[in-house]
């Protein structure tokens, strides 16, 4: 595994204008590189400033790719949508082609149909050597109390699945649709953005390799991963662990 780059924030504030500096540094390199910048986006709370300052951004959208880290199994245009909240936020406001938004697909009675269309869609996007996995430029992950992160939670049949790049989750019997593990392994960058004390127990396993993955799901994700922390989240883990 690599080892992780660890940045504590005083405030969110200062950690969502390090986030956006990075994503963009991160979208600049990769367009001067390869023409085209892969982002996946996460959900809930602690993103949202950053796409609001994304919205406000000078970036050549139009060589921008967006797709999503995971999806509850809800309409877009439902308040609990990653993707809607995205859309809200940021890309409504910026001018980007509507064909290089890529949402996850919602709309299917059986998830499994929907994962495999996402799946068929990153494979037509990326477009990999064959034989090979995949790369995105950047993956934003959060992470949650209880360590999951994109939508692998705890002891759940997600956290299996080795030759896949999308399936479906399951959150307390609920679908979700997500990137696999080794999928958001193969990222060129992994961006966790973790705030609040609520974080720090999980972290503490996390962080010093101590913990079960299965029951700390974001201790599975092993590829090139920078966590953004705010000193709420890394109050007494940092330190004690050493990392």
């Amino acid at each position: 595994m690599n080892t992780p780059r660890i940045q504590i924030f005083p405030t969110l504030q200062a950690l969502t204008a390090a986030a956006i500096d990075t994503v963009l540094e991160q979208a600049a390199a990769a367009i001067s590189k390869r023409g085209c910048f892969t982002i996946a986006l996460a959900g809930g709370n602690t993103p949202k400033p950053l796409y609001e300052g994304l919205a406000k951004a000078n970036t050549p959208w139009a060589q921008w790719q967006i797709f999503w880290g995971d999806e509850r199994y809800v309409p877009h245009d439902h308040p609990d949508s990653n993707a809607g909240m995205a859309m809200a936020t940021w890309l409504k406001h910026i001018d980007i082609p509507t064909a290089n938004i890529h949402p996850m697909p919602t709309d299917e009675p059986d998830p499994a149909v929907a994962a495999d269309r996402y799946e068929a869609t990153l494979q037509q996007v990326l477009a990999p050597a064959t034989g090979t996995i995949p790369s995105l430029d950047l993956i934003l992950l959060g992470m949650g109390p209880d360590g999951h992160t994109a939508s692998l939670f705890p002891h759940t049949a997600a956290l299996q699945v080795r030759d896949r790049l999308v399936t479906v989750g399951d959150k307390d019997g609920q679908p979700r649709l997500t990137l696999t593990v080794p999928f958001i392994n193969q990222a060129r960058y992994i961006l966790f953005l973790v705030t609040g004390a609520n974080k720090q127990t999980a972290l503490r396993h996390i962080l010093s390799r101590t913990g079960d993955p299965h029951t700390y799901p974001a201790m599975l994700i092993e590829g090139q991963c920078t966590w953004f922390l705010d000193q709420a989240a890394a109050e007494g883990v940092v330190k004690q662990q050493g990392v």
